[in-house]
């Protein structure tokens, strides 16, 4: 009985549609599909509170077996934020209370923000960004930017400017664009970093990192060089000589099949 109501909820369960499964983002190769997945659909790895392993737990006083609840807290993403590297912090929204008599008010918890410069081995270049304590410390536990980009997955980055520095990465790092001029050091940076290209393909590579709208005009971009749209007259005009060919051609089969069945000729 239990797997039969189990099937039948299998069976009712509508799958809720999303911008890359309806519409015109229904499009969109599955090379952008997996990165849009891993970034908006997968949950990214709690930064306020530590997640308890497992299902179920033992309560130290009672000794009686709990399910474990790690229920998320509710976070806020502002615009702002994907102007630097927030280290998968955000704003958090709750209530604050002064006194054990006092009401509570709403209140916002947000990260501390600092100006800073980081640096990328791969593109050799330093960037000015804004950046938050826990994305300061997750550069320098990583031991570097290019380490902690590539090794963190797009939904705990967020930002969009995290995501497009490790585009520019991935694809110097498949194209060995960087450090052209010195051989030796082109080749050190490549064998340092090249086991992360083990987890994408050349087209992951090409469509990562973009937001909704700039992959529809990358697509765009790409079905107008292949179409190659040619003038409609050019086109009927081809069509109209393949009839009249086509046409001429019965045309002289009916007329030979009529010379042999006709006995005056």
């Amino acid at each position: 009985m239990e797997s039969k109501l189990a099937n039948g909820l299998k069976l009712l369960y509508i799958p809720k549609k999303t911008k890359i499964s309806s519409g015109i983002g229904d499009r969109l190769p599955e090379a952008y599909k997996k990165f849009y997945k891993e970034w908006r659909h997968k949950v990214p790895e709690p930064v306020y509170y530590k997640a308890t392993p497992g299902k179920w737990t033992k309560d130290e006083k009672t000794g009686a077996v709990i399910p474990v609840q790690n229920i998320p807290i509710p976070l806020k993403y502002p615009k702002t934020m994907h102007s630097g590297i927030w280290g998968g912090e955000a704003i958090v929204q709750g209530f604050k209370q002064s006194g054990k008599y006092k009401s509570r008010v709403p209140h916002f918890w947000t990260p501390m923000l600092k100006k800073t410069v980081v640096y990328s081995e791969i593109l050799n270049k330093y960037m000015s960004t804004t950046v938050t304590e826990k994305a300061l410390d997750e550069i320098n536990k990583n031991y570097g930017l290019d380490h902690y980009l590539l090794k963190t997955s797009a939904c705990d980055l967020r930002t969009t400017l995290s995501l497009k520095i490790k585009r520019h990465i991935l694809m110097a790092l498949r194209d060995k664009t960087f450090y052209v001029d010195d051989n030796v050091k082109q080749q050190e940076v490549y064998d340092k970093y090249k086991h992360y290209l083990n987890n994408y393909t050349h087209e992951e590579i090409e469509w990562y990192g973009l937001t909704f709208d700039e992959a529809l005009l990358k697509m765009q971009d790409i079905e107008e060089l292949n179409e190659k749209k040619a003038p409609l007259k050019a086109k009927y005009r081809l069509e109209l000589i393949e009839e009249l060919k086509n046409s001429n051609e019965t045309v002289e089969e009916n007329k030979s099949w009529l010379n042999k069945l006709n006995p005056f000729n």
